[in-house]
């Protein structure tokens, strides 16, 4: 088998685990890559990557397509031949692929992989395709909205709450392919990183990496120097205001990127999770990392210390609605019902985490979420609820260049765009106990 061929193979079941199996993307790329396909070079790994993340982010337009090139209904029974077709299609509108290597591999894929007894569609595959590359202009024009990737039911929230004009901004960014950004450990120089790394640096004392490959080949990976964290993940820790000797409550801690910011410091920082595996990532952070930090496995509802905190990080579960840029297969995973839910946990791990707070200490609410009920209303329906919390409200100067994100209320809403070459979504609200 070519490299070439083989490639568009992995891609192929990566897709199916994602979208028939919901199987989020790195798990389905761990096992397709790692246990069948170990061979791919680094270069066709970053291309896999790129074409399923292509597909998945364009899947809306993707199936427009398919559907006005072909009369032949291609329902579940035939949903192998259309996985075929929304690859090669990608590859022809979305990618630099030759239109002859495109056609070849998706005819090639088609034979190989899909059940022999749809091989009878195999000169539909190849007319679909020449059809979609001589047509190339005007299907991008036809089909170029952007909103046909994303449900109606978040594209409704986000137009009542933004308005259509900023949407259209986000969506924007969201289409496209999200650099790697990490955190570097405050004692190290960020501008020789930055060199070294060939990257360059963001606010809040991170790096921005182009081009990464594998994330333990980079220099200093192994030896601790930095961890992975979106730009907009580091804000919440930041605000929370915790220094040298201070303890610092992380609860929802796992995998770890703000309490090893905080630990980072010299902060003492107190560590919760429930999940097992999520607590294993963590500790194999820390240890990478050389930070030492005291881990504790509980339901947050349930854990009851001794001790009352200054310092409470709350990065609840929510719809990661934020965090598509990086996840698509979000769009395809969550609905208006996973939100509800996640505003339910958020509601109770906030009440408990403020009967966790000593009088004057300061508790950081932040989700990876661009959901009014998930965010302001919130926070609102809490100050009703609790008279004894009141916002600390984030100021200009907190916010290093991210001024555009503070809202009206003292809370931060960082938005995709909002930096070049984009961001997460991330509610953040700062509150102190009166």
């Amino acid at each position: 088998m070519t490299h070439e061929n083989q490639s568009r193979e992995a891609a192929y079941y990566i897709l199916k685990k994602v979208l028939d199996d919901n199987v989020t993307i790195e798990p389905a790329f761990e096992m397709i890559i790692d246990e069948f396909h170990k061979d791919i070079s680094s270069k066709d790994r970053r291309f896999v990557r790129y074409l399923v993340t292509t597909v998945i982010r364009r899947l809306g337009q993707l199936d427009k397509i398919i559907n006005h090139c072909t009369k032949t209904k291609l329902g579940n029974t035939q949903m192998s031949v259309r996985y075929v077709l929304r690859l090669g299609i990608a590859q022809l509108l979305y990618s630099d692929v030759p239109a002859h290597a495109a056609v070849n591999t998706s005819v090639n894929l088609l034979v190989n992989k899909v059940p022999k007894k749809l091989h009878y569609l195999k000169n539909t595959v190849n007319a679909i395709l020449r059809n979609v590359d001589r047509e190339r202009d005007v299907l991008l024009k036809k089909f170029g909205n952007t909103r046909l990737n994303f449900p109606m039911w978040l594209l409704k929230s986000w137009d009542m709450r933004y308005g259509q004009p900023i949407v259209k901004e986000i969506l924007d960014m969201l289409l496209l392919e999200a650099p790697l950004d990490i955190s570097l450990k405050p004692e190290l120089n960020k501008e020789e990183w930055a060199e070294k790394l060939k990257g360059k640096v963001v606010p809040f004392g991170g790096l921005r990496v182009e081009k990464a490959g594998k994330i333990a080949e980079i220099e200093g990976y192994s030896e601790g120097a930095w961890w992975i964290q979106d730009l907009a993940a580091r804000i919440p820790a930041e605000l929370l205001g915790a220094n040298k000797g201070d303890v610092v409550l992380d609860l929802c801690a796992a995998p770890g990127g703000k309490a090893a910011q905080t630990a980072a410091k010299g902060a003492i920082v107190v560590a919760v999770d429930l999940s097992n595996s999520r607590l294993l990532r963590l500790k194999e952070n820390m240890t990478r990392l050389k930070l030492d930090i005291d881990v504790i496995k509980s339901d947050i509802l349930k854990y009851n210390p001794n001790q009352k905190f200054d310092y409470i990080l709350l990065d609840a579960p929510c719809s990661s609605t934020g965090t598509v840029r990086r996840h698509p297969e979000i769009l395809h995973m969550r609905g208006e019902q996973e939100v509800r839910e996640a505003i339910e946990i958020q509601t109770n791990m906030l009440d408990h985490a403020a009967g966790l707070l000593n009088k004057g200490g300061i508790l950081v609410y932040s989700v990876c979420s661009m959901e009014q009920g998930e965010g302001p209303d919130q926070i609102n329906a809490l100050l009703k609820r609790d008279g004894t919390l009141k916002r600390k409200r984030i100021a200009i100067d907190e916010m290093s260049n991210l001024e555009q994100a503070i809202l009206d209320t003292g809370d931060v809403q960082t938005l995709p765009h909002y930096y070049e070459d984009g961001m997460d979504g991330f509610f953040i609200s700062r509150l102190i106990k009166t």
